[in-house]
């Protein structure tokens, strides 16, 4: 028989023991919760997004620029876009259970309570608004806001109903990069316009050959994607070459406003006819393949274009 004290003596060792497992899965369960957030917002359009932002501000700072007001304008942007990729998935979780490429979602798969996103995504919005507008200036903020509401109140809901879709959601998807100008000039300007003008343009191919890829998926979740009401790919691959082939001269813009110098322009052209060419290879050949030779060509055009903005700018 154990003595009172060796019996007083086993609840204590087996303790911690108990207490480092509990932890440790709290660790786990922390970790996967933050990661299912951080999911939720969209950090690699949340990145192009920044990204446009921080060319819109070169733009606008062709004789020098001020680091505060970039690192504030770079967290607002951040932040505003991470919010608003937040309440999409929030507003299209029905949708995305019904998709393959999306079930596995935090929200469609259960990991994730909508109500909470909701209210972090609302949250980091109206974070966003509030550092913008006294950190930076008013219109920018604003821009911002703006840039919320059309993404979430008009382009989300006409995903669903109309093929233009892609076309109306190029206003708050470029809107961004006019509120990086902003934020450097504090006004709305022709160098402003102009990098707005290459956002919009360069969205088309990038967003409908991704459409292209998934367009089975797409039907599957009921959305109006071009490939998806018109199959054969003519209007689709119409569109791609068209604002592929505008986004040349949309790009050279910022040299004829002299917001950039002839460093970018001799690199934004070829640049930009190298997207072209991988729009008429679809055409030629309209599989996911090719489809997805568009896409990786329009990831690789937004930081291509920040680097010839950066060196023109340091030269």
């Amino acid at each position: 028989m154990d003595s009172p004290s060796d019996r007083s003596s086993d609840p204590p060792a087996a303790a911690p023991a108990a207490s480092a497992r509990e932890a440790e899965a709290s660790a786990r369960s922390l970790g996967a919760v933050l990661r299912d957030y951080l999911v939720l917002a969209k950090p690699e359009i949340s990145s192009v997004v920044t990204l446009s932002a921080f060319a819109g501000f070169l733009v606008g700072s062709p004789a020098g620029m001020d680091g505060g007001v970039l690192a504030w304008a770079m967290l607002g942007t951040a932040l505003c876009a991470g919010g608003v990729g937040m309440l999409n998935h929030v507003l299209e979780r029905r949708f995305d259970a019904q998709m393959k490429r999306t079930s596995a979602r935090p929200l469609p798969a259960g990991r994730v309570n909508p109500d909470r996103a909701r209210d972090v995504g609302v949250f980091l919005v109206c974070a966003a608004v509030g550092i913008l507008c006294p950190l930076v200036n008013a219109l920018t903020a604003t821009l911002a806001a703006l840039t919320a509401v059309l993404y979430l109140f008009v382009y989300t809901p006409l995903k669903r109903r109309t093929k233009w879709n892609t076309l109306i959601g190029t206003v708050p998807g470029a809107l961004p990069a006019l509120g990086g100008y902003t934020a450097a000039t504090g006004q709305l300007g022709t160098g402003g316009w102009a990098v707005f003008g290459i956002l919009a343009c360069w969205q088309m191919p990038h967003f409908l050959s991704l459409a292209w890829m998934y367009r089975k998926d797409y039907e599957r979740g009921d959305y109006a994607m071009l490939p998806v009401v018109e199959p054969e790919g003519d209007s689709t691959a119409r569109q791609m070459i068209g604002f592929a082939a505008l986004l040349v001269p949309t790009s050279v813009l910022p040299v004829l406003t002299d917001a950039a110098g002839w460093i970018y322009g001799v690199g934004v052209v070829p640049l930009g006819l190298w997207f072209l060419r991988t729009t008429f290879v679809f055409n030629g050949e309209r599989t996911g393949q090719k489809a997805k030779r568009v896409l990786k060509a329009s990831v690789l055009y937004i930081p291509a274009l920040v680097a010839l903005l950066l060196v023109d700018w340091f030269v």
